[in-house]
């Protein structure tokens, strides 16, 4: 993780709701840090790229989080 970046621990929502907080929470970090998103939500895979492509965002990929939890990667454009 990069100074300045955030990260949102979603654990334990359903979808919608880490997408929810990704889309609330995003602009607090920025331009050109990063957000991450712990999300044990197995939609949460295809619903943060497609947050990142109807809002311009870059996605920078998946990662995981010290307990194996998936991390998905977001840097804020604007």
């Amino acid at each position: 993780m990069t100074d300045g970046a955030l990260e949102l621990d979603c654990r334990g929502m359903l979808c919608p709701a880490p997408i929810i907080e990704l889309g609330r929470r995003h602009a607090e970090v920025a331009v050109g840090s990063v957000v991450a998103v712990v999300a044990d939500d197995p939609a949460a895979r295809y619903d943060v790229p497609a947050w990142c492509r109807m809002k311009g965002q870059d996605y920078l990929g998946e990662e995981r989080a010290d307990d194996g939890t998936p991390r998905y990667l977001v840097r804020r454009t604007g």
